[in-house]
């Protein structure tokens, strides 16, 4: 019985966080990009400088609970459900990896050019960004959508009263 709760602790877990963190890229790429490109790039730079401030820690810790919980989940489950818990554990952890090394950087000098003045390709980088983002984004996005799949499986309670025989904790 504990192991069933565990796994539904995860599920809802992983679940929760990975929700959070497609909703929050989503609402970025739907509503913040485009206001960022009505404005004036030195309006767009200070507003993002600040963003950035504010986003580094709870996007950051948004994605660590998002891969950690469905990774523990993937080591938890078994067959079809290891799988999605798996792969969509991999897609947070690509979610991070493409922030990392690819927003973050630009973060950088958009900190910089707000407080001097942006350099003459800088529509070219902050596209690059955007693709960045539009990246993250879509793979948040996927691990959702497979933490959804996972949960409308029968959960590994729902064994029918086949308490040592449960395929789901097999």
């Amino acid at each position: 019985m504990r192991a069933v709760r565990r796994i539904r602790l995860l599920r809802a877990t992983a679940l929760f966080s990975t929700g959070l963190l497609a909703g929050a890229f989503g609402y970025g790429a739907a509503n913040l990009v485009p206001t960022f490109n009505a404005v004036p790039i030195e309006m767009r730079l200070d507003f993002h400088a600040e963003l950035m401030k504010m986003n580094g820690i709870t996007m950051q810790a948004a994605m660590a609970v998002s891969a950690l919980s469905a990774l523990a989940l993937a080591a938890s489950e078994r067959g079809r459900a290891r799988l999605l818990a798996g792969a969509a554990g991999l897609l947070t952890v690509s979610a991070f990896l493409i922030t990392r090394f690819g927003n973050v950087p630009i973060n950088g000098h958009i900190k910089q050019w707000a407080a001097t003045a942006p350099p003459s390709d800088h529509a070219e980088i902050l596209r690059r960004w955007e693709l960045f983002n539009d990246a993250r984004t879509a793979t948040a996005t996927l691990a959702f959508g497979l933490l959804i799949a996972l949960a409308l499986q029968r959960s590994s309670g729902d064994c029918g009263g086949q308490q040592g025989r449960c395929p789901h904790l097999v």
